[in-house]
């Protein structure tokens, strides 16, 4: 219990590090100078910046990041690359979380007879269909992936559709950024 306490508290901190560093690039312009002396390597950055869009410690740079491509650069290519980015970071984040949310879960509710209620929520095809939304809700906004990864999980989706849902979601998201940072700044 100890070892999870201390995990929860360092996870914390590195949140709170990414969204103050995202708060300091935003406020020195650092992406848009550095991103205007390469030019030609906006694409790549968009990929990369999506690639980190999709984590709870790299969400607050990246968003920034891809708002500031997308600035100076065509919106909908910065959406195409970061979203294809993002279907790299969010299938490693799948790889790893998909099963692993449900175990976490059994974890905490501790008593079987409560386990197996909760599963059979699951087996409820409204019930599915809702957490389905709900996760690629989660993974179009700026919110961190792995919690509509996690709950992906329960669906037991496979690959290929998630890799698909999770372009379309992200490209929506990352085009959403794109023209607000447009439009408001």
């Amino acid at each position: 219990m100890h070892n999870h306490k201390h995990n929860l508290a360092q996870d914390l901190a590195i949140i709170i590090l990414s969204v103050l560093i995202a708060v300091l690039i935003a406020k020195t312009h650092v992406i848009s100078d550095i991103l205007g002396a390469a030019s030609n390597l906006r694409l790549i950055g968009s990929f990369v910046a999506g690639t980190l869009f999709t984590s709870v410690f790299t969400v607050a740079p990246a968003t920034i990041a891809l708002g500031e491509i997308a600035r100076g650069n065509s919106v909908v290519l910065t959406a195409l690359f970061g979203a294809l980015g993002a279907v790299f970071g969010d299938l490693i984040i799948f790889l790893f979380i998909k099963d692993r949310f449900a175990e976490d879960i059994a974890e905490l509710i501790k008593k079987r007879d409560a386990w197996q209620k909760f599963k059979a929520l699951f087996k409820s095809k409204i019930l599915r269909t809702a957490t389905v939304l709900m996760g690629f809700i989660i993974i179009a906004s700026p919110l961190p992936d792995e919690l509509g990864i996690g709950m992906l999980g329960f669906s037991k989706i496979n690959y290929y559709l998630f890799a698909v849902l999770s372009f379309l979601c992200n490209f929506i998201g990352i085009l959403l950024i794109g023209f607000a940072a447009k439009t408001l700044f």
